[in-house]
């Protein structure tokens, strides 16, 4: 099975495989140099040649003549020469000669131990196809069939790839079984000595950026910009559209006629809930929509700080704050304020608190009121916000005063809370969020 026989088989296998033509002549060539190189140890001074279209191979092998052979891979005698080829005259010692193999001289065992190389290089090959086809296709979604489940690990199959979708990629809440189709994103391909690691997503931003794309001509096109996403992958998610024509509604483009468009997205999410928030350079108004489904009372905003205070109504407080501290985590998120929550009464009784005189709090040293005083701080607001350096610098105030001063003020702000249940949330911005939340629409083009 040689030459015209061998490619046409060959050629089935890397048709099956989708190997390219040019592709599949290369691999020939490497496996007639790896059988010689079996056969003579060494494939250096070959080389071959393969006409897929003629179904042609030519195996040359360059060796110099010599009067004694020492090394019969790379030297042949002179006599051997004249005896191979007689009409030869003017090739003499040193020179060289050019040596035609015939491929039948490797016998049929030695083509079944190539059929074995063949295979494994039309299988590198069909890798580094997959590889540069998916690592293409980065940030776009695919659909596959679930083909096994694992506990840290789905893998799901597309044609002749293989990907995966590690746990911290799944939506929690989500069960897939063996024979599901799946709808994810590519978030990363990467090379491994078993082939191209191809990672895909359903709870990172990009992903429900995308749907969003599929789902809004509007965003496509470039009229709508989504600025910023967070998400709490299957519970809630908040995304800022931002409209570049003042006569189109970003958020009503979003939510789509009757709502089919977001209903769409939110049926694809596992019911995910979806905040779309009207972009507003106002702090205030942005901070309030993001805090949607509630509605603040008052917002305390401090820009150099990146802080807000939101108030809202005692009823509407867990509202605000949602399922596990939800809500005001993503409003923090995605509006890059820290936020705290409290209700309007708390609040109140907080600003009473700060507000009240250090002399008048129950059991506080007047001495030592007195003492402060002369600081020009006299209300528990400005003891709790000056530096213990600044409090000792003060005649007659010692290190053992500042501790009394602070246990008495803990005392009286905790008079009641064995009555009342905390109630205020804080979201720290430093803490880290699994996913970047501005959009890159360079990845997304």
């Amino acid at each position: 099975m040689i030459n015209r026989e061998l490619i046409d088989v060959f050629s089935e296998i890397a048709r099956e495989k989708n190997v390219e033509r040019s592709e599949l002549g290369s691999i020939i060539e490497q496996l007639f140099l790896y059988i010689i190189e079996k056969q003579r140890g060494d494939s250096e001074n070959c080389s071959v040649i393969v006409n897929i279209d003629k179904g042609e191979i030519e195996i040359y092998a360059e060796r110099e003549i010599v009067n004694e052979v020492e090394d019969p891979t790379h030297e042949i005698a002179l006599s051997e020469v004249q005896k191979l080829e007689p009409d030869l005259d003017d090739l003499g010692i040193g020179e060289d000669y050019i040596e035609v193999i015939d491929p039948t001289v490797f016998g049929r065992r030695l083509v079944a131990t190539a059929k074995q190389f063949f295979a494994q290089r039309i299988q590198d090959v069909e890798k580094k196809y997959i590889y540069e086809d998916y690592n293409q296709r980065v940030g776009e979604i695919i659909i596959g069939t679930v083909h096994q489940v694992q506990k840290d690990n789905i893998y799901i199959n597309i044609e002749h790839a293989e990907l995966h979708m590690p746990r911290r990629e799944q939506i929690q809440s989500e069960r897939y079984r063996r024979g599901d189709t799946i709808r994810a994103i590519i978030k990363s391909v990467d090379v491994t000595p078993k082939g191209p690691d191809i990672v895909v997503s359903r709870s990172s931003n990009q992903f429900l950026y995308k749907l969003f794309e599929m789902e809004v001509p509007e965003i496509e096109d470039g009229i709508i910009d989504i600025t910023t996403i967070t998400r709490q992958p299957g519970e809630r998610a908040k995304i800022i559209v931002k409209s570049q024509d003042r006569r189109i509604d970003a958020v009503g483009a979003c939510v789509g006629m009757r709502g089919s468009r977001i209903q769409a997205i939110v049926r694809e999410l596992n019911n995910e809930k979806i905040d779309i928030i009207n972009h507003s350079e106002q702090p205030e108004i942005l901070i309030s929509r993001a805090l949607s489904p509630a509605k603040p009372i008052n917002l305390y905003i401090d820009d150099d700080r990146r802080y807000c205070a939101a108030i809202f109504g005692d009823n509407d407080l867990d509202t605000a704050i949602g399922k596990g501290g939800v809500n005001i985590n993503l409003a923090a998120r995605v509006t890059g304020y820290r936020i705290d929550a409290y209700g309007k009464t708390e609040y109140e009784k907080q600003q009473n608190d700060q507000n009240t005189l250090l002399k008048n709090i129950p059991d506080f040293p007047t001495d030592l009121a007195q003492a402060l005083s002369k600081g020009n701080i006299n209300s528990v607001f400005e003891a709790l916000n000056t530096d213990e350096d600044i409090l000792l610098a003060i005649e007659d105030v010692t290190a053992e005063a500042v501790e009394l001063m602070y246990d008495a003020i803990q005392n009286f702000i905790e008079r009641s809370d064995d009555n009342e249940d905390e109630i205020d949330i804080e979201f720290d911005l430093e803490s880290p969020d699994p996913e970047p939340t501005e959009i890159n629409k360079e990845q997304n083009t």
